[in-house]
């Protein structure tokens, strides 16, 4: 019999770690009172630290068309970027041209 993984929102992942930071509780405690088990919140205390802010934590495995489009705003801000700079060129240029 196969047993489904169970997968936990990162808003819940946070609040635990903020809750062991603030309630004086042991990693254990929380974890008992949460019924999840206390490795399983060791490791999302280590993902966190491992991410110096924590930022980047818990981004969990993502859906490939997201990922895509993430890739995709970055291209075009750089091309963005990179038309203003040959904007600032060409209007650099010209006014260069027009003195000689």
């Amino acid at each position: 019999m196969e047993t489904k993984r169970r997968t936990y929102p990162e808003e819940l992942k946070r609040n635990a770690l903020e809750l062991i930071k603030t309630s004086g509780k042991s990693a254990t405690a929380v974890a008992r009172d949460l019924g999840i088990e206390p490795g399983l919140l060791n490791r999302w205390r280590r993902e966190a630290s491992q991410e110096g802010n924590g930022t980047k934590a818990f981004t969990g495995h993502g859906v490939p068309r997201d990922e895509e489009m993430a890739r995709l705003i970055r291209e075009v801000e750089d091309l963005r970027e990179a038309n203003e700079i040959l904007k600032k060129a060409v209007a650099i240029f010209s006014v260069n041209g027009k003195q000689r």
